[in-house]
């Protein structure tokens, strides 16, 4: 079998001898048994490709927004504000912030005044307003249940619509109707007219 081995240039006699001792012995392999180091997927065998969707012209909804952090995915909560400055929230608390608009809620039925709290919020968005209060009254019963308004508002709050306008929201100072009211502190809306 003649060598067909490329020499290295640092390639000594002692090298070579080795060589020739350790290949000496080697035979080819038949052409039709040729080592392949990678197999080769039968083209039957594999799975035929899916086809692209063909294109709609049609217009479609947009998806509802996904949130794109944490602070937006999370549970509205009475006080709670994560990424709003310590200051401005002491000062919604302490009713020290300009109230720029009001809604009355005491005497609808659920449904009515679920639509005139959407309605007010969007409405108070829109204008760029930034802290209003929303009046449910306390709702005490002699019982101490909490009136159905005072419960069911702060999850409206929490619902679409209004979860994407609203930064905070905390019970409203005495003066405002302390625990029958609340705060609602609107986003900013850098699409109104200052």
């Amino acid at each position: 079998m003649a060598d067909k081995r490329v020499k290295g240039p640092g390639a000594t006699p002692e090298d070579d001898a080795l060589w020739a001792m350790v290949t000496r012995d080697v035979k080819p392999l038949p052409a039709r048994e040729a080592r392949i180091d990678h197999p080769v997927p039968d083209p039957a065998a594999l799975p035929p490709k899916a086809k692209p969707a063909p294109r709609s012209y049609r217009t479609t909804p947009l998806p509802e927004p996904v949130p794109s952090t944490p602070a937006a995915a999370r549970e509205l909560s009475h006080g709670a504000a994560p990424g709003l400055d310590r200051r401005t929230q002491t000062n919604m608390r302490r009713g020290k912030m300009a109230v720029e608009g009001r809604l009355d809620l005491h005497g609808m039925t659920q449904a009515v005044a679920h639509q005139e709290l959407i309605g007010f919020i969007t409405r108070a968005y829109g204008q760029g307003k930034r802290c209003v209060l929303v009046i449910t009254g306390k709702g005490t019963r002699d019982t101490g249940e909490i009136g159905v308004l005072r419960q069911a508002v702060p999850g409206w709050l929490n619902a679409p619509p209004l979860k994407g306008l609203i930064h905070a929201f905390d019970h409203a100072a005495r003066p405002h109707g302390g625990a029958g009211a609340l705060y609602v502190l609107l986003k900013r809306n850098k699409g109104s007219a200052p």
